[in-house]
């Protein structure tokens, strides 16, 4: 959970709501933790009669659930990028599982951790713009490894999808490639983070800015901290940007209101080091 502030300033009074509310970074597979539960060691793979199977295809689109979006591996078939699809696969690289002389499995902490660092670096050079617009956005890294009977064949690959998060539990279905799309001011626009109410509101949801909204993140206010500074200090350190960042926006600089949400701890250690600023829209 993350939690947020609104505030509207008045020209006769100020009001200040803080509630929590609902963070999309736990709907990717960016932010699912490496399962720690198989053993991270396992016996060297016997030889095999056939090659290994094939790697999957760099530039691929697939039609996934969302609940398929953020499973450790995939079967799914590809389907034509023309075509509404779900996830498009940007970058496919070859796994190291081999540490200290022993092979390690393909579902061990240490490999998984492999790609939970890499397809996330690999996403921005692809869909463009800065890491502000990219945090502004609800587009999100998913990733893929072999299974381990895969594995144990020889496959050693993995596979980043980039998703574009379009509600609770739903995903958005592009018709092209989202390659480059944060430098075109349409897409930019379309796949933007919106919310269907206040942050701060029960029935806030975050939802992409071309669907149905009532507020806009606006700005990215990220921490100079290298450990998290504690809950007070990251409210304060957004209070005066955001309320600037409201007033740049609002038809009335007398008369507007701006929210900001901070990261929890837990956020922060999972890489969260910024927070949001936001306005109605």
């Amino acid at each position: 959970m993350s939690d947020a502030v609104v505030r509207r300033r008045a020209a006769s009074y100020a009001l200040v709501v803080a509630l929590a509310a609902t963070a999309v970074a736990g709907c990717s597979g960016g932010d699912e933790e490496p399962s720690s539960e198989p053993s991270t060691t396992a016996p060297a793979t016997p030889p095999t009669a056939g090659p290994p199977p094939k790697p999957p295809q760099d530039g691929a689109c697939y039609r996934l659930s969302f609940r398929q979006a953020l499973a450790p591996t995939s079967a799914k078939k590809p389907t034509p990028c023309g075509e509404p699809h779900t996830s498009e696969t940007y970058a496919v690289g070859t796994l190291d599982t081999v540490a200290e002389g022993h092979l390690l499995a393909v579902d061990s902490e240490r490999v998984q951790a492999q790609v939970a660092e890499a397809c996330p670096d690999a996403l921005l050079p692809f869909v463009g713009g800065d890491r502000a617009a990219l945090r502004l956005s609800m587009i999100r890294p998913v990733w893929f490894t072999p299974s381990v009977e895969e594995s144990d064949e020889g496959a050693h690959w993995y596979r980043c999808d980039v998703v574009v998060v379009a509600g609770d539990g739903q995903l958005a279905q592009p018709d092209t490639s989202l390659e480059g799309a944060l430098d075109k001011p349409e897409l930019r626009d379309r796949y933007a983070m919106c919310g269907t109410a206040a942050p701060d509101a029960e029935r806030f949801e975050r939802v992409i800015c071309s669907a149905d909204h009532s507020w806009r993140a606006i700005q990215v206010v990220p921490y100079d901290a290298r450990t998290y500074p504690g809950e007070r200090a990251v409210r304060e350190q957004l209070a005066s940007p955001c309320e600037d960042a409201g007033l740049d926006v609002a038809a009335d600089p007398l008369d507007y209101e701006w929210g900001y949400e901070y990261p929890t701890e837990e956020q922060w250690e999972m890489g969260q080091t910024y927070g949001l600023c936001w306005a109605p829209d």
